[in-house]
């Protein structure tokens, strides 16, 4: 599915204007959801990144913005606190309820959980919270304050170091906190409700999740995933909480319209690119979508594989049906069959029945083991069949390639 990203700006809770983007698929949009980001991060950060494009795939249109003094909104950090964090985030909602866009999906992270859930009864339309690796109260960031809070105290401010950056932090924040303990605002949420938490989190105990999940009604759930940090910073655990929302959300939105014939027409794979990052790019095959991108060492997000990989998988995976296929067909005894490859660019001297020993070729090296009581006979067989498959052909055959223009009209 092709995405669109618009970037947009509004007018946040004291005034200054909020840098935001929205991403869109193109063609019927099932809804909107509003992803709210972790305390001191942005709208650019990893896992909203994530989930972001895993929604979007779906068909549900991701607004992100920044907070007032934060990213590319304007504005002085200082000066907020978490109840103008929910004023930000009504003022969110308010941009998108005047383009007819009223969201459907609340989705926070960290602090900006704690914040959706109390933003939730400016959505009417609302089907569906989400929160991830949220505090139950927000006075929990007294504990990441605690060596700064008798000078803030004393002076009415401190400068404090968090996630690396410097930020000034005044008492009206602190005082602010306390005004938002409560739990008894959640009987009242009309909305399902997804807590993700991880048990590992050494900045927001899995406790918190607890009370959330206890003080909220039904329809609600919990998951709980292991070994993720805070700010889920490995891909992985990004991508996990991402594949779940965009499923859980189904049950809550209206059912999907049925369209025509699929855009797709003679096998074309369509690649766009995301505009988070240098390289990252969306792949979409027929109902199925992927995501390429380039390691962290050449300037990437390693948010998925590179082209280069893609190619190995589609041989390994190529090698592996055609000789399943084959085995099956001659009734040889194959129980289980794995593929490794791996590709370098290698001099033609180090190759053999080479002309121009400058220059550099590719080299693909790819291993079989296969596994069964097989004869050696059969082993030469299946590794001869190998060879064969089509996508190896392709590799190895002179492929011509036609690069056209599209023009708009």
């Amino acid at each position: 599915m092709t995405i669109t990203t618009e970037k947009i700006s509004f007018h946040g809770a004291l005034g200054n204007t909020l840098s935001a983007r929205l991403d869109s698929p193109q063609g019927e949009i099932k809804a909107y959801a509003l992803f709210v980001h972790c305390f001191t991060c942005s709208k650019d950060f990893l896992a909203a990144s994530h989930i972001s494009s895993a929604l979007t795939e779906k068909g549900i249109a991701v607004l992100r913005f920044d907070f007032t003094g934060l990213g590319s909104s304007e504005g002085e950090f200082s000066n907020t606190n978490f109840s103008s964090n929910i004023e930000d985030i009504k003022a969110a909602i308010d941009f998108l309820k005047s383009k007819d866009k009223s969201p459907q999906i609340l989705i926070g992270h960290s602090l900006g959980g704690s914040a959706v859930l109390r933003a939730a009864e400016s959505v009417p339309d609302l089907k569906a919270l989400v929160t991830i690796n949220a505090p139950s109260d927000p006075s929990h960031l007294r504990h990441l304050l605690k060596n700064s809070l008798p000078e803030i105290e004393a002076q009415g401010y401190a400068k404090v170091v968090l996630a690396g950056r410097e930020f000034q932090i005044q008492k009206q924040f602190i005082d602010d906190l306390e005004k938002h303990k409560s739990l008894s605002y959640l009987k009242d949420i009309g909305a399902a409700l997804l807590i993700f938490h991880s048990p590992q989190d050494t900045i927001v105990d899995v406790d918190n999740a607890k009370m959330i999940f206890t003080a909220a009604h039904h329809p609600k759930n919990f998951i709980s995933f292991y070994e993720a940090d805070h700010l889920l910073t490995r891909p992985a655990d990004a991508t996990y909480v991402a594949d779940i929302i965009k499923s859980w959300v189904d049950r809550y939105l209206p059912e999907e319209k049925k369209s025509g014939p699929s855009e797709r027409k003679n096998n074309e794979v369509i690649v766009t690119e995301m505009g988070d990052g240098k390289f990252t790019q969306l792949i979409q095959v027929g109902e199925h979508t992927l995501m390429a991108d380039e390691s962290l060492e050449i300037g990437g997000n390693n948010k998925g594989p590179s082209p280069y990989d893609f190619i190995l998988a589609g041989l390994g995976a190529c090698t592996s049906m055609t000789i399943r296929m084959y085995a099956d067909r001659k009734k040889i005894p194959l129980e289980g069959i794995n593929v490794t490859l791996a590709h370098q660019k290698v001099y033609n001297e180090d190759l053999t029945n080479c002309v121009d020993k400058n220059e550099r070729l590719d080299l693909i090296e790819r291993v079989l083991f296969l596994e069964g009581d097989l004869t050696f006979e059969q082993k030469e067989d299946l590794v001869r069949i190998a060879e064969k498959c089509p996508v190896h052909k392709t590799l190895t055959q002179s492929s011509i390639i036609k690069t056209m223009l599209k023009v708009e009209l």
